[in-house]
């Protein structure tokens, strides 16, 4: 049975066959936001079931394809469309595309999601800038014996996120008068949403806002010694003393209608890094 290591050598393998450039970004779009690869100047395509050991994607919206590019004058490789842990996936499979990107070469993980928002001075629409993480997930995915090739047994989690980057995206917002704040993810196995009292605990134990995914992702990227920065896309707000029934077609309507606004930032974050670290 191959190992984790190898099972990254043969997806990279099939990719670099049809793109051998050097990608400086991986860029994970979440539900709603797969209409940023049309930003993308496209040089090859894969649907997931033609990269060894990629995953089916099943959730609604997320249509399951990598996408290799430009974005912005800047070689990326992008996911149409993320796995997540309630679809019965091991944490350690649906993280496994990171690593592939970081084997690829990427330096930077840019990772986007929607979200439900718990703090009261947060509106669904708004970008929050993720400054930190709490996962409530129930699994992590470098539980196991550690490949030293992979990354260190112990990685540091002081600074997940990198914070010149959360500055940047930040002046990158007010320039182009885009609400945007920074704050706390919480990730959750789902697939179901929050009960009243759950809320209430999520938003006393620190979280801003609340999702199902991006946390997995960030915990590899961290362990491959990549930078990272994130984006959520606040979709519903969650507030325990006046909390509506989830309408699961307007959460992907406004995750959609704030693509443009995560574009801006996410593309000229991607080029201030790129200036910032030039390929050598």
């Amino acid at each position: 049975m191959l190992d984790l290591y190898d099972k990254i050598q043969e997806a990279c393998a099939v990719i670099r066959r049809a793109w051998n450039r050097t990608p400086h970004a991986g860029i994970i779009l979440g539900t709603g936001l797969g209409s940023l690869v049309k930003k993308i100047d496209v040089q090859a395509e894969f649907d997931y079931s033609e990269i060894p050991h990629f995953l089916k994607s099943t959730a609604t919206s997320h249509r399951g394809r990598l996408i290799c590019g430009e974005l912005g004058g800047v070689p990326v490789v992008a996911m149409e469309g993320r796995f997540h842990m309630y679809e019965g996936y091991p944490l350690d499979r649906i993280t496994l595309p990171v690593r592939v990107m970081k084997f690829l070469g990427a330096e930077l993980l840019m990772v986007s999601n929607a979200c439900g928002g718990m703090n009261p001075n947060f509106q669904a629409g708004d970008i929050m800038l993720i400054e930190d993480h709490i996962n409530l997930m129930g699994g992590n995915p470098l539980i196991g014996i550690n490949d030293d090739r992979l990354g260190p047994r112990f990685p540091d989690m002081s600074q997940p996120y990198d914070r010149r980057l959360i500055h940047e995206s930040l002046r990158i917002a007010r320039k182009a008068d885009i609400v945007a704040h920074q704050g706390v993810f919480v990730a959750v196995a789902g697939p179901n949403l929050e009960t009243r009292a759950e809320y209430r605990f999520l938003r006393q134990i620190g979280a801003d806002v609340v999702g199902m995914s991006t946390v997995p992702e960030v915990i590899v990227a961290v362990h491959s010694s990549m930078r990272t920065v994130g984006f959520s896309v606040i979709t519903d707000m969650c507030l325990p003393d006046a909390l509506e029934v989830a309408d699961v077609q307007k959460i992907i309507a406004i995750a959609n209608d704030a693509e443009p606004r995560l574009t801006t930032l996410l593309t000229g974050v991607l080029e201030h890094d790129a200036a910032c670290n030039p390929k050598r």
